[in-house]
């Protein structure tokens, strides 16, 4: 079941930070609101699961709450958010790993995403589902989060270089694909 939209505010988020550093609850407040359906999504490309999903968004928003007063936004929230929320996904499936005995899990093992039974896949989820680890992370921080290249080197802490292979492997992996040739060859116009 998807989170409720949040309320329209004029305020950028910058706005919002500085308010909620200087105290307005409402605005951490709207923040949060703004923010809660991207961060349990993301949450949940690693987990698999809504319910714990929504634990490590809510843990994120607790520990940026944790950083006020204080806290100044130096970049888009969501690049300041998603490595807060990747870890905790990730801290949460190296606990799990560790309760049936396995070894720690190093992100580029991490499984490709695999829906619930009866779930419709399309093609195009199907050949983004195959891709390394690193190349679908970057890929979808890009086309779903919206990032900018180098808010997605910011957010992973890796050099733009990096962020830029893994986005070119990614989509001539995918224009490889026959089913999805048309749908990633350059436009001509």
């Amino acid at each position: 079941m998807p989170l409720a939209m949040a309320p329209t505010d004029p305020g950028s988020d910058e706005q919002l930070v500085a308010a909620a550093d200087a105290g307005d609850a409402r605005a951490f407040e709207t923040l949060y609101l703004r923010h809660r359906s991207w961060a349990a999504d993301l949450a949940w490309r690693f987990l698999r699961d809504r319910d714990a999903a929504r634990d490590v968004m809510q843990e994120a928003f607790l520990q940026l709450l944790g950083r006020f007063p204080g806290f100044r936004l130096t970049s888009r929230l969501r690049t300041f958010l998603y490595p807060v929320v990747k870890h905790i996904a990730i801290d949460r499936l190296r606990k799990a790993q560790r309760n049936v005995g396995e070894d720690d899990i190093a992100v580029d093992e991490l499984p490709a995403p695999v829906p619930a039974d009866g779930e419709p896949r399309r093609d195009i989820e199907r050949a983004v589902d195959t891709l390394p680890a690193g190349q679908r992370e970057v890929l979808l921080m890009r086309f779903v989060d919206d990032l900018a290249l180098q808010e997605i080197a910011v957010a992973l802490d890796v050099p733009l270089g990096t962020v830029k292979s893994r986005l070119h492997n990614a989509l001539q992996a995918l224009r490889g694909d026959p089913k999805l040739r048309e749908l990633f060859e350059p436009d001509d116009g």
